[in-house]
């Protein structure tokens, strides 16, 4: 059996989600593994509903199998949340189709712009520009514009072309094969709808705004009732970041020289999270970068958790066709596949458990945003979501 891969967040799924999966459906006929994030997410924020009902979601409306993305990877930068992705698209050994959307439909002109990092110039190029203040995105779009074409340097400045580039950068070790969408309807982050579309961001906030998003959601939506807010995570981020000392920011992913000491003055003179961040952000520091450090010092993610591979498949959510996928991977696949946390836990490895420990820890913490508190131990008492007589 042949699948076809989606890396994806469903914050939450829309009804862009569910056209994606039909076009992907109409240009292969193999069943689709969701390897979605959990409850926190790559733009470093809460996600809007939990992993599981998101993964249940995403079944109910055209997915076979949902596999989670660990939170290590899943709060990471575009290139380290792609790699991740790829590496369990690859772990199945049954994918054959890594698939995307993109915002223009010139799949040769970013194959163009991925060889470009191959490109000693180009790279010399780009860290100059990062040395002068660009932070990442612009440096690469400058770079490709002083060294390529505008055209070039406009492609890549849209979000979902960035990561297109990524993911066929990190599919260039493995034998799986790129499928792209082109997007429709609404762009990325946009406010506008257009018809029943719109951005994850903009539903994310209706729903915080208690404003109607029904038109904009499958109808097997969940009811958004106890949505969580990182806002509600505010004194718990404060608190976190206050008993840090300059080392253990030092030690966090994305944390480059100096920047540790302005994350350290910042919280020092800041009573905000929103302060905070704002003092912190600059022209080389984007705010969903800072947000990103955030969250990994929250959740106790430090630069060696980065340097690891992802070394587990962690099952949220099934159909009838999923599970026939389940059972090959089983018996081909190249992780360790988890369908009980209790048990599965147990078989990992010590370094393997330390990414784990991660992803239970964002459970309990991912509580705490939301107006219902639960106890401690979500992931091991909720139970994978299978739906049935679904294929």
């Amino acid at each position: 059996m042949r699948v076809n891969a989606i890396i994806c967040e469903y914050n939450p799924f829309h009804n862009g989600h569910r056209f994606q999966i039909e076009k992907i459906k109409e240009k292969s006929n193999n069943p689709v593994v969701a390897i979605m994030s959990g409850n926190f997410t790559q733009r470093g924020d809460v996600a809007i509903a939990d992993k599981f009902s998101r993964a249940e979601t995403a079944v109910n409306n055209g997915a076979d199998l949902v596999i989670e993305m660990p939170a290590v990877f899943a709060c990471s930068s575009a290139k380290n949340f792609s790699k991740a992705g790829v590496e369990i698209a690859s772990a199945l050994n049954c994918t054959e189709y890594l698939c995307f959307s993109v915002e223009d439909d010139d799949f040769n002109s970013l194959k163009e712009i991925s060889k470009a990092f191959e490109n000693e110039a180009f790279n010399a190029e780009l860290n100059r520009l990062m040395k002068d203040g660009n932070y990442y995105p612009q440096a690469v779009q400058l770079a490709l514009t002083n060294l390529y074409s505008d055209r070039l340097g406009e492609i890549i400045k849209k979000p979902n072309n960035i990561l297109a580039v990524e993911y066929i950068n990190a599919l260039k070790d493995t034998d799986i094969k790129p499928l792209v969408i082109k997007r429709e309807g609404v762009e990325h982050d946009s406010e506008k709808t257009i018809k029943n579309f719109s951005s994850a961001s903009n539903i994310r906030e209706m729903i915080l705004s208690g404003a109607d998003c029904k038109p904009y959601i499958p109808e097997n939506s969940p009811d958004f009732l106890n949505p969580a807010d990182i806002k509600k995570l505010e004194k718990v981020i404060i608190y976190k970041l206050r008993a840090m000392n300059k080392e253990e920011l030092k030690n966090l992913p994305d944390v480059s020289e100096g920047l540790h000491n302005r994350i350290y003055n910042s919280f020092r003179n800041y009573s905000s999270l929103e302060e905070i961040l704002m003092n912190i952000k600059t022209k080389r520091y984007t705010l969903a970068r800072i947000r990103r450090i955030i969250i990994s010092a929250l959740l106790n993610i430090t630069k060696d958790e980065l340097k690891r591979e992802v070394a587990y498949l962690r099952v949220l959510a099934f159909n009838d066709k999923g599970a026939e996928i389940l059972s090959e991977i089983k018996k081909n696949g190249k992780l360790p596949l988890i369908t009980n946390v209790a048990d599965g836990y147990k078989k990992l490895n010590d370094t393997a458990k330390k990414t784990f420990d991660i992803d239970l820890l964002a459970s309990d913490i991912y509580s705490l945003a939301t107006d219902r508190m639960k106890k401690c131990g979500e992931d091991f008492i909720r139970p994978i979501k299978v739906i049935k007589g679904i294929k």
